[in-house]
């Protein structure tokens, strides 16, 4: 079992309240039939969600550019995985990431840090999208 330091934990936490933050403060600046819209267009295309997950949770620590670098990531140790790293891409299986997502790192024997995403257990078709866009960054 992999020890957990106190700065890891916390860095875990500053994420996961910069990922709820930014989230709330997205939903308090849309208003009336365009965030009915938007919420009714992201139901029906998982890869709207996908992407509105990603760019509200995941880039708080992984950076807008999937290089490990987000905001976040400077309280933590070790550094966020850089999804551009095309050895890393190559050697990775999409079930790999998909526990990742939902489980956690350290369901896959990475980072504690990471934190699970139970929420998205019902949601496989934007789990499925969230793999795509880890993918999408191999070799940018």
């Amino acid at each position: 079992m992999h020890k957990v330091n106190a700065a890891v934990v916390a860095g875990a936490m500053l994420c996961s309240a910069l990922a709820i933050g930014c989230s709330k403060s997205e939903k308090k600046t849309e208003t009336g039939s365009a965030a009915a819209t938007s919420a009714q267009a992201a139901a029906d295309d998982p890869a709207a969600e996908a992407k509105r997950y990603f760019d509200t949770t995941c880039v708080v620590c992984h950076g807008k550019d999937g290089k490990g670098d987000g905001p976040g990531a400077a309280a933590l140790n070790p550094k966020p995985r850089d999804y551009t790293d095309a050895k890393w891409q190559d050697e990775v299986k999409d079930d790999e990431l998909r526990k990742a997502i939902l489980e956690g790192g350290a369901a896959v024997g990475k980072s504690a840090a990471m934190p699970p995403n139970p929420q998205l257990k019902s949601k496989p078709e934007v789990v499925d999208e969230l793999v795509k866009i880890v993918r999408g960054f191999k070799g940018k």
